[in-house]
């Protein structure tokens, strides 16, 4: 009887720390599976490889390097990387890691790391529905030393049932381009200055919403073809009633947000900046960012002064 009471009392305790993880799975898969997918369609990595390992290397979000460098994967400067870098013990102390902008930058890197590294080249060959046989390939290759890895990923895999995003690319949606690691930025320029356009390698999240990064070549009407989005739909998405583009802005593939994500309470107005440029940056509507500070959408600014993106501006 007491045997029986000890094994209910610690699977009490076990139980909660199960389901929080459960939870930080689940919520990890919903923030980064539409970018796991698009990187399969990309380079023929499966979703549920790259999802499982994001989910175990960066703690579902939450080790030090995924906060503090935007660096879900582990991946360390190694003598080509010029972009910024995070410090921190690891295997050695003080060992230089990849910092990112983004998150999404992160997960690009990711690819384009296994894509230039001549020990991965085999795994391009498999068939990106196979995920075990991808899993077992990474440490065959020497992607981790634990003896684990492949067994572990694939535990994860079943588990949240990632298998279930991956499905069969044809000839024409697989590539394997060889890219040397170097800034991020780099060579997102290098992939926007393609005689062909291809708006994929110009996707980013910005308030969980899929935009594109546009160059003056682009318009409403060649992003909405496309991506099969009929041309006055993505206008409304994106405030605007005729196809012009302002220099530089997103251009957003869903409707924005009625307010912008947490930890942006305001935005602190700088030279050139307008209400629509703002609505934009923020991924907000712009009807909600006017109401938020009492402003019409043509209001002139002055440099300096807050516009709220979270709720309305309290009046004196």
């Amino acid at each position: 009887m007491k045997r029986h009471l000890k094994i209910w009392l610690l699977i009490s305790l076990l139980l909660p720390a199960i389901t929080l993880l459960a939870d930080k799975r689940k919520e990890f898969i919903r923030k980064y599976k539409h970018i796991a997918i698009r990187e399969m369609e990309r380079t023929g990595i499966p979703a549920s490889i790259t999802l499982a390992q994001g989910i175990l290397e960066s703690g579902c979000g939450e080790s030090e390097l995924a906060v503090n460098a935007n660096n879900h994967f582990g991946i360390k400067c190694h003598e080509t990387w010029t972009g910024d870098t995070y410090t921190m013990d690891d295997d050695e102390k003080n060992e230089c890691f990849r910092k990112y902008k983004t998150i999404e930058q992160s997960w690009i890197d990711h690819s384009e790391f296994l894509l230039s590294r001549p020990r991965y080249a085999g795994l391009f060959d498999l068939p990106c529905t196979d995920y075990k046989a991808w899993a077992k390939g990474l440490k065959a290759a020497g992607y981790a030393t634990n003896p684990q890895y492949a067994d572990m990923l694939i535990k994860i895999i079943e588990e949240e049932e990632l298998y279930k995003y991956d499905h069969p690319l044809s000839s024409y949606d697989k590539h394997k381009p060889v890219i040397a690691n170097e800034d991020i930025e780099e060579k997102t320029t290098s992939l926007v200055s393609s005689s062909q356009t291809n708006y994929r390698n110009r996707e980013e999240m910005r308030n969980g919403i899929l935009c594109i990064a546009t160059t003056p070549e682009d318009s409403f009407q060649k992003i909405a073809s496309y991506y099969g989005i009929r041309l006055s739909k993505l206008l409304q998405y994106n405030d605007k009633t005729e196809d012009a583009l302002d220099p530089g802005q997103l251009v957003y593939l869903k409707k924005k947000k009625s307010k912008a994500a947490r930890g942006y309470e305001f935005h602190r107005v700088k030279a050139g900046d307008t209400m629509y440029s703002i609505s934009q940056q923020y991924g907000v509507r712009l009807k909600n960012l006017c109401r938020f500070n009492y402003l019409p959408a043509d209001s002139p600014l002055t440099e300096g002064e807050k516009i709220y993106l979270r709720k309305q501006a309290d009046l004196l």
